[in-house]
């Protein structure tokens, strides 16, 4: 396999150092590429430079994820307008456990296999350099204007708030990563985002100082969508690797609430499925937009690779939810942390449990709750079909609501119209 053939039509190839090519097709080579520790979970803009990895480890080389425990307390300046807040070691510490654990879910780490996946963590090394060593041994092979020249160190420089010297030195340290890995672990390679070209030049230029080396990089370009906002974020924030902090559901919603135009990038980069399959996927989705069948793949593909075909499942069963009729049952089913997932960002009710007590006519609930503005409405709208309590149609206007039909003896789904939703919840 040409893995960079494979990465340039899936368009995850910007930068790319001559030779790269030819050194993937010579022998198995050992590829890093750096995570920082930032937070205990990776989110979707990790997605790429994780997938540089599962798709290099596919084509028969060996993958390297650096955990940047020493750089993740300087904090990258590239293209940042400021500089991050510093982490302490126990933070850091915390990260990295957080993060070790999402990568093994999709990297090989069978120690019996040649080109297993290997966690590292660049802490390691730089905690037993001091200072002094490292400007004297590392420091005196890289210029200062070398340094400068670099479009991610002139952008602060010319901006309002500068830079200061830990984050100037922040290329040297990356590129002594690289010059580490190079030397103990034979890596020759380096993959990452497009922002991190500089410093990861600055990297094979420091392994041919110091040892006479070649070394090898490519950068994919940084995501953006369509109408050039940043991508990974919905409204909500940032769009997380940890069930805990995005939950499977509300990632599906997000890849299926993908943009036409977005889609069709994204199902080349974030799936394994082949060219000629992807480009059928395009073509039928063109045929009939409003099916949206080109997200759905995308959504089903990426929440399988990320969650599990449990968690998929789930997903898609609450997807339906909302969008069919005959799923009373599935409703019913559900736990009440289940429940509250899916009606996340619905809007809330209050009715009093005297009242369920007693039975509550609907026409009072709907008036009162304020779903519907008067009783006269809601008559108009029940004898319309336009109610449903727990996905199913409220036949007259003298239902009454009771205990019985409450779920999780707490809550009631109440439909109004087509795609008006409202969770009452019993006080």
């Amino acid at each position: 396999m040409n893995l960079i053939e494979e990465l340039r039509w899936r368009g995850m190839v910007q930068d790319i150092m001559p030779g790269t090519e030819e050194q993937l097709l010579k022998e198995m080579t050992a590829a890093y590429v750096g995570f920082d520790p930032t937070a205990d979970s990776l989110h979707i803009g990790s997605l790429v430079p994780i997938l540089l990895l599962v798709h290099l480890q596919k084509a028969g080389h060996k993958p390297l994820a650096l955990v940047g425990g020493a750089t993740g307390m300087v904090g990258d300046p590239s293209f940042k307008a400021e500089e991050r807040k510093m982490l302490d070691l126990e933070t850091l510490a915390h990260n990295q456990q957080g993060i070790k654990a999402q990568l093994e879910k999709f990297l090989d780490f069978d120690p019996a296999k040649p080109n297993a996946a290997e966690m590292v963590n660049n802490f390691d090394w730089f905690k037993n350099i001091s200072f002094l060593d490292f400007i004297r041994d590392t420091g005196k092979h890289i210029t200062v204007n070398y340094m400068m020249s670099k479009d991610s160190v002139k952008r602060r420089l010319e901006g309002d708030s500068g830079m200061s010297f830990t984050e100037f030195t922040y290329q040297l340290i990356q590129g002594y990563d690289f010059f580490h890995l190079y030397t103990e672990k034979n890596c020759k390679l380096q993959m990452g985002g497009s922002d991190q070209w500089g410093n990861i030049v600055t990297g094979t230029e420091l392994i041919r100082r110091k040892v006479g080396g070649e070394a090898f990089a490519f950068t994919c370009p940084l995501l953006k969508k369509a109408d050039g906002s940043k991508f990974g974020k919905s409204e909500r924030g940032n769009v997380w690797l940890d069930p805990q902090k995005t939950s499977p559901y509300l990632f599906y919603q997000f890849w299926v609430k993908t943009t036409d135009e977005d889609a069709k990038n994204y199902i080349r980069i974030f799936t394994f499925l082949g060219q000629e399959e992807i480009n059928e996927l395009i073509a039928a989705h063109e045929q009939d937009p409003g099916k949206r069948q080109l997200q759905k793949r995308l959504a089903e593909e990426l929440t399988r690779f990320v969650h599990g075909q449990k968690e998929l499942d789930f997903a898609l069963k609450a997807s339906d939810l909302l969008f069919r009729n005959d799923t009373a049952d599935v409703l019913q089913s559900l736990t009440e942390s289940q429940l509250l997932e899916i009606m996340d960002g619905v809007p809330q009710v209050e009715v009093a449990a005297a009242d369920l007590e007693a039975g509550k006519d609907i026409l009072s609930f709907l008036a009162e709750t304020n779903i519907l503005p008067s009783k006269g409405e809601a008559r108009k709208m029940i004898q319309n079909n336009g109610i449903s309590i727990n996905k199913v149609k409220v036949s007259g206007i003298d239902a009454i609501l009771d205990k019985s039909l409450l779920l999780n003896d707490k809550y009631l789904l109440v439909q109004r119209g087509k795609n008006n939703y409202y969770l009452a919840i019993v006080k």
